[in-house]
């Protein structure tokens, strides 16, 4: 992978556990938020999104099976950011954007 790429979770889904309702993943809305705030920058990252239902091929094919969790932004071939090379923490993830590809920081 050439360039950092970030996995979301496509929204409006069904949960067999919870029938006749539909759901967005709260943490992948707030990253496309930040996305569509800052199109300019968000240019700059590869964004994948990819269905709620299990397996997740495409995550599976870059990171394994055990670590399906989204929403997970891969950095680029051979690079690491605070010693990681795939950041599956919300928190985490909108650091990274800033420091690697300047978003703005999230105001504490």
């Amino acid at each position: 992978m050439t360039r950092d790429k970030l996995f979301l979770l496509r929204p409006d889904f069904e949960d067999p556990a919870y029938p006749g309702k539909r759901f967005y993943c709260w943490h992948c809305a707030l990253l496309e938020g930040v996305l569509a705030s800052f199109p300019a920058l968000a240019n700059k990252l590869d964004v994948e999104r990819v269905e709620w239902a299990r397996p997740r091929h495409p995550v599976i094919a870059v990171v394994g099976e055990a670590r399906q969790s989204l929403p997970l932004l891969v950095l680029a071939d051979g690079e690491t950011f605070d010693g990681l090379t795939f950041i599956n923490d919300k928190d985490q993830i909108l650091g990274a954007l800033s420091e690697r590809h300047g978003f703005p920081h999230p105001h504490p």
